[in-house]
C-alpha cells in the first residue's frame, strides 16, 4: 500500500514567492556598503599620521573606530528601517517633524561647534548633529503633506507647504549651516516639482531665493569668511603667493593639487605626501575626496561615481516602479539628496563648485551623517519591499 506523505513545509525565508530577502535591493545594500568600507579606508589613510604630527596622543585608528560604531549603527538601524512599514510615516510624519524642531533650535543654545557653526550636541565621548536626522525629516514630511493634498498643489497648498519646510530650514540657518540648509532646500524642491509644482510658482520660487541670496550678501551681515568660502572657486589664479591666499583659497589650491597629483591610479594607499603629512585641511570631513584622488587615482575616483551611481539608479528604480505616490516622493527626495551632495562635494573640491561644508555621503568623517545616510536606505529598501502594493 503507498503511504501519502506531506512536502515538507518551505521556511518563508527560503521560499521565493514570500521571503523578505528576496525583496530586498541587494545592490543598494552592496553600494552603501562598499562606500562606507572605502570611507573608513581613506579616513584611516588620511588620519594615521595624526599623531605624531600633532603632538596629541591618540591612537592612528582613533577616527575609524568612531566612524566605524556610526557605520554599525546605520547599518542596524537600516535593517530596523527596511522592517518597518513606511506606509505608517503617512499618519506619524507631524510627529517626527514636531519632534525634530525643538532639537534644531535648542542646538543653537547650547551646542558646540567650530568654525562658526554651532550645529551638534556632546554626548559623552560622541557628537550628535540633529540636523542630518532632519533633512530625512524634512523629506519624508513634504512627502506627506504632499500625498495628502495630492492634485491641490495650488498657490495657497504650496505656501502651507513652503511654511512647512521653512521652519526647520530657518533654525539651521541660525546654526550658520548654510551647507545643510542648501540640501534640504534642494530635496523640497525635488519632491514639489514631482508632486506637481507649476512651472510659473517654479520660476516665482526661483526668483524670491535668488533674492533673498543677494539680499544678504549685500546687506554686509553676511560673514566675511562664509563670503570668501562661498566665491573662492571664481578667481583660481595660479600666481598668487601662498601667503596672500584666504584660508578658502589655500584650502582649494591644496585640494586641486592633492587630486592632480594622482593622475590615473594614485601615488598608492597610504603614500600620498599631501594626504599623509595633513597638507589638505579637513581632509577627513569635506575634503575627503581630496585623498581619494591622490592615493587612488583617477581609477579610484572613478569606482566611487560608479558606486554613487548604483545608489542614487536604485533610489531612483525604487521611487518609478513604487504603484505609492508617497513612497515615490520619498524616494526622490533621497534621489536629489544624495545627487546633490555628491555633485557639490566633489565639484567643491575640484574648483567647480562653491565651498559649503556638505559631507561626502558614506565617505566624509561624521557619525550622525553616517546613520542618517544609512537610515535612508534603509528608507529606501522599505519602500522597495511595498513598491507593488498602495
Amino acid at each position: 500500500m503507498a503511504v501519502l506523505t506531506s512536502a515538507p513545509r518551505r521556511s518563508r525565508w527560503l521560499d521565493p514567492s514570500t521571503s523578505p530577502l528576496v525583496r530586498l535591493d541587494w545592490l543598494l545594500w552592496f553600494a552603501a556598503g562598499a562606500t562606507s568600507g572605502l570611507g573608513l579606508l581613506m579616513i584611516h589613510s588620511a588620519t594615521r599620521n595624526r599623531a605624531r604630527l600633532s603632538g596629541r596622543a591618540i591612537s592612528e585608528l582613533y577616527f575609524v573606530q568612531r566612524q566605524g560604531v556610526a557605520v554599525l549603527v546605520g547599518v542596524v538601524i537600516a535593517v530596523i528601517a527596511t522592517a518597518f512599514d513606511y506606509r505608517k510615516l503617512r499618519d506619524l510624519w507631524p510627529l517626527f517633524y514636531g519632534l525634530s524642531l525643538p532639537l534644531l533650535a535648542a542646538v543653537r543654545f547650547v551646542g558646540a561647534g567650530q568654525g562658526g557653526t554651532t550645529a551638534w550636541f556632546n554626548v559623552g565621548p560622541f557628537q550628535f548633529q540633529p540636523s542630518e536626522m532632519a533633512k530625512l525629516v524634512l523629506i519624508v514630511a513634504m512627502a506627506g503633506y504632499c500625498h495628502r493634498h495630492q492634485g491641490e498643489l495650488d498657490a495657497w497648498h504650496l505656501a502651507q507647504a513652503l511654511a512647512l519646510a521653512g521652519v526647520p530650514m530657518g533654525l539651521v540657518m541660525l546654526q550658520n549651516d548654510l551647507g545643510t540648509m542648501l540640501v534640504m532646500g534642494v530635496c523640497v524642491i525635488a519632491v514639489l516639482v514631482v508632486a506637481g509644482l507649476k512651472p510659473v510658482h517654479l520660476l516665482v520660487l526661483f526668483l524670491v531665493a535668488a533674492s533673498v541670496l543677494g539680499g544678504l550678501l549685500m546687506s554686509g551681515k553676511f560673514a566675511s569668511y562664509r563670503l570668501d568660502r562661498l566665491t573662492s572657486f571664481l578667481d583660481q589664479s595660479t600666481n598668487a603667493r601662498v601667503q596672500d591666499l584666504s584660508s578658502s583659497e589655500f584650502n582649494l589650491r591644496q585640494a586641486k593639487a592633492a587630486i592632480a597629483s594622482g593622475g590615473l591610479t594614485g601615488q598608492g594607499l597610504q603614500h600620498g605626501p599631501l594626504t599623509q603629512n595633513e597638507r589638505v585641511p579637513e581632509q577627513r570631513t569635506d575634503f575627503i575626496f581630496t585623498a581619494v584622488g591622490e592615493e587612488l587615482g583617477f581609477a579610484g575616483g572613478a569606482v566611487l561615481m560608479i558606486l554613487y551611481a548604483l545608489v542614487v539608479w536604485r533610489t531612483w528604480r525604487t521611487a518609478v516602479t513604487t504603484t505609492d505616490l508617497f513612497g515615490a516622493l520619498i524616494a526622490i527626495g533621497l534621489v536629489a539628496m544624495f545627487a546633490f551632495q555628491v555633485f557639490e562635494n566633489v565639484g567643491m573640491t575640484m574648483g567647480m563648485m562653491p565651498i559649503t561644508g556638505i559631507p561626502l555621503p558614506f565617505m566624509s568623517y561624521g557619525g550622525s551623517a553616517m546613520i542618517a545616510y544609512w537610515a535612508a536606505v534603509g528608507l529606501v529598501q522599505s519602500i522597495h519591499r511595498h513598491r507593488l502594493e498602495s
